[in-house]
């Protein structure tokens, strides 16, 4: 005689397996946000590289912050927010916010730490199911806002470079801006 195999109403054959399949669309959905932001991330590390001789000096006016100014500025951003939101991923605060860093290596190791504080403390705290401290009424908006600011002020780093005289082509910048959003893994 055969026998039935039944499951408790509550459960699903993955489940039987040991097999829990009821968040993987959501865990999906969190990966392709976290790659937006370290898509983000390497957007900026990107122009920095990109950044012609003289280039961390430049503004867009007089009285506006440099080039190197911004991208410590993003940095302190990053931190603070994740100091108020999700202590636990702090890092040291900077002491200042708008700092004239002439090393392109430093300001890179800045920029990835920062990223990979913010990403861990959204990461966490979406998984766990854990609102943020403060701001935000859901672990993402901090992704997106820091993804708007950070855009922001990509786009006040190029007019600086134009205002400088020293623009980058789309052909410079598509491959290294518009084309790490667009690629395909």
């Amino acid at each position: 005689m055969a026998r039935e195999f039944l499951l408790k109403p509550s459960q699903s054959s993955h489940q039987q397996m040991g097999i829990d399949m009821s968040d993987a669309p959501d865990q999906r959905l969190l990966e392709a946000l976290l790659d937006s932001w370290d898509r983000n991330n390497t957007i900026l590390l990107n122009l920095l590289r990109a950044l012609p001789e003289g280039g961390l000096a430049a503004s867009a006016m007089e009285g506006s912050p440099s080039i190197a100014e911004l991208l410590t500025h993003i940095h302190y951003v990053r931190l603070v927010f994740v100091f108020e939101d999700a202590p636990e991923f702090a890092r040291d605060l900077p002491e200042k916010e708008w700092v004239v860093e002439r090393d392109r290596g430093r300001i890179a190791q800045m920029l990835n730490d920062s990223a990979q504080a913010v990403r861990d403390a959204v990461k966490s705290r979406v998984e766990a199911g854990r609102d943020m401290n403060l701001h935000y009424d859901h672990p993402i908006l901090l992704l997106q806002h820091m993804i708007w600011h950070e855009g922001y002020h990509h786009g006040q780093m190029k007019l600086a470079l134009k205002v400088a005289g020293r623009p980058m082509t789309d052909e410079e910048a598509g491959p290294v801006t518009w084309g790490v959003w667009m690629r395909k893994k």
